[in-house]
C-alpha cells in the first residue's frame, strides 16, 4: 500500500472516532437533562461503551484475515444505522434500554475501524513515521473531540438531541466513503486458528512481552478510573456544581483542547524525550486532574472542570501516539489486529 492511502485513513478514523465522541456527549448531557438518575446514565455509558469489552477481540482477528476496506466499509455502516436509530429514539424521548443497544451497535463500528486503521498504519508509513502519522490521526480526533461537546451541549440544552445522533450517523457515512478509496488488498495467507485460539494466540503475545505487558496494565487502570469520571462528571457537574448544560459542554470541550495541544506537540516531544518518560506522564498528569477536581470549593467549579478535561486531555494523548507507535513497531504483521485487539480490550473494555 502506497502513503497516498494516508489521507484516507486519516479521514476514515477521524470521522469514526468523533461519532463515537459525540454519541458518548450527546447521550450523557440529554439522559441528565431528561431527569435520569447517574445509575441509568452510568447505564447508558456502559452500553455504548460496552462494545470495545464484546466486539475487540473477535474484531481483531477478522482485521488480521479480511480486507481492512471492507471492514471500515462495515464499521462505517454500523456506525450510520445505529446512530440513525438513536437519533429517531432521543427524538421520541426515549432514553432507556433501546437507546442503549443503539449505542452499542454504532459504537461496535468504531471499534471495527480503530482496528483496520491500526493494521493498516504500519504498510502506509515508515516505522520511523509512526509517530508522526498517529500523531497526524490523533489530531483530527482531538479537533473533533474539542467539537463534540459544544454540539452536544447546544443540541440538548435546545431539546434536540437527536442532532447530535444524526451528526454521528452522517459521520459513518463519510468514514465508509473515505473507505472506498483504499485498496482492497487481503492480508498474506497464514494459518486459520478457530477464532478462541486466535484470540488467545494475540493475548499470548501482549503477556509475554516486556513492553506491551506493562502498556496493557496501565490501559486497564487508566480507563477504569477515566470512564468512571465520564460517568459521573455530567450529573455531578449539573447537581453539584449547578452548571447549566451549556457550560457542561464548553468545560467538556477543554478536553478536545488538551487532545488538541499533546496532538500538535506529541511526535516532537516522543521524538526529544525517553519514550519512558512519556509513557509515565499521561497517567500521572490524570491524577492531578482528579485530585484538583475533588478539591476545588463549587464557586470554582467550572475553570476545576475545565482545567481537569485539558489535563485529561493533554497527557493520556502523549501517552496514546506513544504506545500506539511502539506496539506497530515490536508487533509482526500476523499479529498486528489481535495484538491490537487485545489491547484495544485492555483499553477500552473497562469503559462498561
Amino acid at each position: 500500500m502506497s502513503s497516498s492511502s494516508f489521507p484516507a485513513l486519516l479521514l476514515a478514523g477521524t470521522f469514526a472516532q468523533f461519532a463515537d465522541r459525540l454519541a458518548l456527549d450527546t447521550i450523557t448531557l440529554a439522559a441528565t437533562q431528561a431527569g435520569a438518575s447517574p445509575r441509568l446514565v452510568g447505564l447508558l455509558v456502559a452500553a455504548q461503551s460496552a462494545a470495545w469489552l464484546l466486539v475487540s477481540l473477535p474484531a481483531g482477528v477478522f482485521s488480521d484475515r479480511l480486507a481492512p476496506r471492507d471492514l471500515i466499509r462495515f464499521g462505517g455502516a454500523l456506525i450510520a444505522t445505529g446512530a440513525a436509530a438513536g437519533a429517531a429514539l432521543l427524538a421520541a424521548g426515549h432514553t432507556g434500554w433501546l437507546l442503549a443497544a443503539t449505542s452499542f451497535a454504532a459504537a461496535a463500528g468504531a471499534v471495527v475501524i480503530a482496528l483496520s486503521i491500526f493494521v493498516l498504519m504500519p504498510r502506509t508509513v515508515a516505522i520511523a513515521e509512526l509517530p508522526r502519522a498517529n500523531g497526524r490521526l490523533e489530531l483530527g480526533r482531538a479537533v473533533f473531540s474539542l467539537a463534540a461537546p459544544l454540539i452536544a451541549g447546544w443540541a440538548v440544552s435546545r431539546g434536540q438531541g437527536w442532532i447530535g445522533l444524526s451528526l454521528c450517523a452522517l459521520a459513518g457515512v463519510l468514514a465508509l466513503v473515505a473507505a472506498s478509496r483504499l485498496p482492497g488488498e487481503h492480508p498474506p495467507s497464514q494459518q486459520r486458528l478457530p477464532l478462541h485460539l486466535a484470540i488467545v494466540e494475540g493475548g499470548r503475545f501482549v503477556a509475554r512481552h516486556p513492553y506491551l505487558r506493562p502498556i496493557a496494565l496501565c490501559a486497564i487502570a487508566w480507563n477504569l478510573a477515566f470512564f468512571a469520571f465520564s460517568a459521573i462528571a455530567a450529573p455531578y457537574a449539573a447537581r453539584v456544581l449547578f452548571l447549566a448544560p451549556e457550560r457542561i459542554g464548553l468545560a467538556t470541550a477543554v478536553y478536545g483542547a488538551g487532545l488538541l495541544a499533546g496532538a500538535v506537540s506529541g511526535a516532537t516531544l516522543i521524538a526529544r524525550l525517553p519514550v519512558g518518560i512519556v509513557l509515565v506522564f499521561g497517567p500521572a498528569s490524570s491524577c492531578v486532574a482528579a485530585g484538583l477536581l475533588a478539591l476545588a470549593p463549587p464557586a470554582l467549579g467550572w475553570p476545576a472542570l475545565a482545567l481537569a478535561f485539558f489535563l485529561f486531555g493533554f497527557g493520556p494523548i502523549l501517552w496514546f501516539i506513544a504506545q500506539t507507535s511502539l506496539r506497530q513497531a515490536v508487533t509482526p504483521q500476523p499479529l498486528l489486529g489481535r495484538v491490537s485487539a487485545t489491547l484495544t480490550t485492555a483499553m477500552y473494555g473497562m469503559r462498561p
